[in-house]
């Protein structure tokens, strides 16, 4: 097994990662900053990025920051479901039993919103995940869904979460109305070579790491295979400590990192 091979504690890159143990790339530090500036004004929220950049880990460090005695979570990951079950899963997290017509939805999401708002002094967050997958019909509905007292307060946190091509979908003219109220947009990168490598070294120090395990040239090759996402970075690295611990090699060079690549179709 390589972690007793490399003497490490535990799994690296677990996904039980908790917030304060991530590595601070400035791309993750510049979107919680913009989510905590949606958490002070309120209102709606865009945070976009290609699959494995990182964007649900990001949204859960944001989620476990708020304090529970005054924000309210509500995580829904969208699917190809009709536009009724996205109401009643909103419903649902806000503690409703949901009505059957879609008029009466409405009502019931925007009066348990106002509701827990006004009286419980509590501020509802709702995150709304995969949304490069919903249906028109659920993105022209939000703009109407989420406008209270005539769109003169925010009772309400939304994050709109998905693949960059639904900042296209929302820049469309029959999308505009919710484009329009969308105050805080960030689009989450990849990261840079540096980043890569310091990001590799970080998650193996965490894992107990003594010493360094891959050489500046096998880290390269993971930042130029990866092209900087994440989660092929984690995986990639993973399989470079199997066959490094499975060849006897005290230290992962290029050659490592070419194997594992080229078996996992990198």
């Amino acid at each position: 097994m390589y972690k007793t091979y490399y003497s490490l504690a535990k799994t690296p890159f677990s996904k039980d990662l908790r917030p304060e143990q991530a590595f601070q790339s400035t791309n993750y530090l510049e979107a919680l900053n913009g989510l905590a500036y949606l958490q002070k004004t309120k209102g709606i929220g865009l945070l976009i990025g290609d699959s494995g950049v990182g964007k649900t880990f990001t949204l859960r460090s944001f989620t476990e920051s708020l304090n529970p005695a005054l924000y309210h979570v509500v995580y829904f990951p969208l699917s190809t479901g009709g536009v009724m079950d996205f109401y009643r899963g909103l419903a649902y997290g806000l503690g409703e039993e949901p009505k059957h017509r879609k008029v009466d939805l409405f009502r019931q999401i925007q009066q348990g919103i106002e509701r827990m708002s006004s009286e419980q002094k509590i501020t509802p967050v709702f995150i709304l995940d995969e949304m490069h997958m919903a249906k028109d019909a659920f993105l022209n509905d939000l703009a109407i869904l989420f406008n209270f007292q005539m769109d003169s307060t925010n009772p309400f946190i939304l994050i709109l979460a998905g693949l960059p091509h639904l900042k296209t979908r929302l820049n469309l003219n029959h999308h505009r109305p919710l484009s329009q109220r969308i105050i805080m947009r960030y689009h989450m990168q990849a990261l840079t070579k540096e980043d890569t490598c310091a990001y590799i070294d970080h998650h193996l120090k965490l894992a107990g790491a003594k010493m360094p395990i891959f050489t500046p040239p096998a880290l390269e090759a993971i930042a130029l295979r990866s092209q900087g996402w994440p989660r092929v970075i984690n995986t990639l690295t993973i399989n470079c400590l199997l066959y490094g611990s499975q060849l006897k090699k005290e230290q992962i060079d290029e050659d490592i990192v070419r194997m594992a690549a080229e078996e996992g179709g990198m």
